[in-house]
């Protein structure tokens, strides 16, 4: 740690200025690296006040860029950072092959177009680079579907933490549900910081937003259309 530099951000090279020629723009990687810096360095409350303006000093940014900032994340859409811990999508992988359903509304209708189909899946994600499973059953009907994950993998068990309710675990069995210590104490054992209860719904809403991508909607469709 220097005085010109106290937080240990890391040297980038801008590519130029931005459009009000006010501050230096960067690449879209190096764009990240900074949306990193500014939220995942680790800065003393009292000092909170004093990082923004040291980063954008250090990097010679304005508002304008880190706005722009925003949109690279929209557009690479498979990253984030939620509370300080940065998550990210991984790939998918079909475990197995279709299964066809039977549904009781079904019996007696065999020229029912809605076939049901289920399929085991599992999709990669990352905290903070560490790798975190999540494997899922997906049940097809017709143009809709619904997933029921496992609850293995502290990425499931963090699910189903979120699904059940906070109260909900505190009234049921203690051995069959999570707590929040629990949750926290596991993620410590990967050298993943702790997570309030906001931070852990955020970071289900955003399992659930990207379990299922453009590239494995375009598979399912072909195994549909195999089955079919």
């Amino acid at each position: 740690m220097t005085n010109n530099n106290p937080y240990n951000l890391i040297p980038l090279q801008p590519t130029g200025r931005n459009e009000t020629d006010s501050a230096n723009t960067y690449s879209p990687e190096d764009m990240i690296k900074i949306y990193e810096q500014q939220f995942l360095t680790p800065v003393p409350e009292d000092k909170l006040t004093e990082f923004l303006p040291v980063l954008k000093g250090f990097y010679d940014i304005d508002n304008n860029t880190l706005d722009i900032c925003a949109v690279v994340f929209e557009a690479i859409a498979d990253f984030c950072i939620i509370y300080n811990h940065k998550v990210k999508v991984g790939d998918y992988e079909i475990l197995g092959g279709l299964v066809k359903e039977r549904l009781a509304e079904d019996e007696g209708n065999e020229n029912d177009e809605a076939q049901a189909y289920t399929l085991e899946c599992t999709r990669t994600f990352f905290i903070n680079d560490v790798e975190m499973p999540y494997q899922f059953n997906l049940f097809i009907h017709g143009n809709s579907y619904s997933t029921l994950t496992r609850k293995e993998s502290l990425l499931e068990k963090i699910y189903w933490f979120v699904s059940v309710g906070f109260e909900e675990s505190l009234l049921g069995n203690p051995e069959d549900n999570e707590s929040l210590e629990s949750i926290n104490e596991q993620l410590a054992s990967l050298d993943i910081r702790e997570m309030d209860l906001t931070t852990i719904h955020e970071v289900v809403d955003y399992v659930e937003a990207s379990i299922i991508d453009d590239e494995m909607v375009d598979m399912l469709n072909k195994l549909l259309d195999n089955a079919e």
